[in-house]
């Protein structure tokens, strides 16, 4: 049987979408092009007619190529001078077009995340079906690379972020962000010293799996091993990694708590959107309570009712919240182009709290106020949505790796149809020794496959499991934690 079979056809289709099709057909550039709005800067006659009380020559209502042309000429001023601030000004609109992203910040790295994501979205979903279709195989699951690349462009990318901050010397980002890996490292450390009883990790079961296939391997191989580090070492260093993870989060939440506030305030009198607005924020809350044994499981699986039906019964709540965490990463996708949208209109807000104040303001800084809301786009999108990619292919890693089943929220039955019954033992077949040369090469050959099977053994199940689900967790906390800490700031400074 081959060893990857049918997947290389998906990796081959995507990675071709990616180097052809890409640069013409961008999941990221229709995000935001042709679907925003942004305002538009004025230019020095505008300014100068206002300032002047002039207000009739101001023109309307012109066409998307016009008003391009108009901050074109605006974008490169040739003088400086000075306006009231309580000038009435009024910014016009248009709309958002592909040529107006490309000069934008971390344009490309965006569009490339949301491209490699939706590629890696595909050839996960067609692999689940062909599992479901072909249940009986050995081959590798090709997916989870492509997830664990997806989590490594997230991870990097809000790095570079979190670096640019760093190197900002004013403003007060850097100590911000001192002060809130702090705070995460000390949370992490905490969470760390709960037992499993507590918060159903599974950290210490898949600890000890681990220790036990890493001595048994060793002993194969003539070594003799207490294992390979201790338990206290091992939660360091995820108290360590739980860190710098809350770090790269810090403004990504924070980001998300002005966004959440000021949508908040642009839906007022549509209480449908208001009520899925705050849906989307606390859905993460709902799902870190589920991993906290005596609210989630023990409640809803009837562990603590003396009378009555439980709701799910074990197998069920892992299901439930594995589609729970779907749920939240599509909701908040969806709701990408409102949030946007919302960042957008500062702008307006900018100009509005300008015109409050008193004194003079220079053409320049006008222009720049309202044009930096626009070039910060990216930047903003990238905040927004790379957390929620995290937390999707994380999950996708937790069921595949974990050993869950989606199906397994429908009952027993289901799950034996998806899954095909129990999979079968990869065995490894045994070759004779000879003095051929070709049985000598298929013999080491075999050793090898062994040899791999046996570190494969090492890294079991329950040891992904319990490492996954405590960075799952974690990411959904530290990433709630920093948004509310910005909501209550920004609720208090408004």
């Amino acid at each position: 049987m081959a060893i990857l079979g049918v997947q290389v056809v998906f990796s081959l289709v995507m990675f071709t979408f990616l180097h052809k099709l890409a640069p013409y057909y961008s999941i990221g550039r229709w995000i935001l092009s042709k679907r925003l709005y942004r305002y538009l800067h004025p230019t020095n006659e505008e300014l100068k007619q206002l300032a002047a009380g002039n207000t009739t020559g101001k023109p309307a209502n012109l066409s998307g190529k016009a008003k391009r042309r108009k901050n074109t000429q605006a974008a490169s001023p040739d003088e400086t001078f000075t306006v009231p601030r309580n000038i009435p000004l009024e910014l016009d609109q248009a709309q958002v077009e592909d040529i107006d992203l490309v000069t934008l910040q971390y344009y490309s790295e965006y569009t490339w995340l949301m491209d490699f994501s939706l590629s890696a979205l595909v050839i996960y979903v067609l692999t689940e079906i062909y599992y479901v279709i072909t249940p009986h195989r050995i081959e590798f699951n090709l997916s989870v690379l492509w997830c664990l690349l997806a989590v490594a462009f997230c991870v990097k990318i809000l790095a570079s972020q979190a670096w640019l901050y760093m190197r900002t010397e004013e403003g007060g980002e850097r100590v911000l962000l001192f002060t809130f890996t702090f705070f995460f490292l000390v949370f992490a450390m905490g969470v760390l010293v709960v037992g499993d009883n507590i918060i159903e990790f599974g950290i210490e079961e898949g600890y000890k799996n681990f220790s036990l296939n890493a001595i048994e391997f060793l002993e194969k191989q003539g070594t003799s091993s207490h294992g390979p580090v201790s338990f206290l070492t091992f939660k360091i260093v995820l108290a360590v990694m739980g860190m710098l993870v809350g770090a790269l989060l810090t403004f990504p939440g924070l980001r998300m708590a002005k966004l959440h506030l000021d949508t908040l305030k642009y839906t007022q009198g549509r209480k449908i959107m208001q009520m899925i607005v705050q849906l989307n924020y606390v859905l993460p809350f709902v799902l870190i309570l589920l991993w906290v044994k005596p609210v989630g499981r023990d409640l809803l699986c009837g562990k603590t009712m003396r009378f009555g039906k439980s709701l799910f019964y074990e197998n069920q709540f892992d299901g439930f919240r594995l589609h729970i965490l779907i749920i939240m990463c599509g909701l908040r996708l969806m709701l990408m182009p409102v949030f946007l949208q919302t960042h957008l209109n500062l702008a307006h807000e900018k100009v509005e709290n300008i015109k409050k104040e008193t004194g003079r303001i220079s053409n320049t800084e006008l222009q720049k106020t309202v044009a930096r809301v626009f070039y910060y786009l990216c930047v903003v999108a990238i905040q927004y949505a790379a957390p929620i990619l995290l937390i999707l292919f994380t999950t996708f890693l937790l069921k595949t790796l974990g050993g869950f089943s989606w199906s397994s929220l429908f009952g027993e039955t289901a799950e034996e149809f998806f899954n095909g019954g129990t999979k079968p033992v990869t065995k490894y077949p045994s070759i004779n020794i000879d003095s051929s040369a070709v049985n000598s090469i298929m013999d080491s050959a075999a050793h090898l496959t062994g040899a791999l099977g046996d570190i494969k053994g090492i890294f079991s199940s329950v040891w992904y499991r319990g490492v996954i689900t405590y960075f799952l967790w974690w990411v959904v906390t530290a990433w709630f934690s920093s948004t509310s800490l910005g909501v209550m700031y920004y609720s208090q400074s408004s």
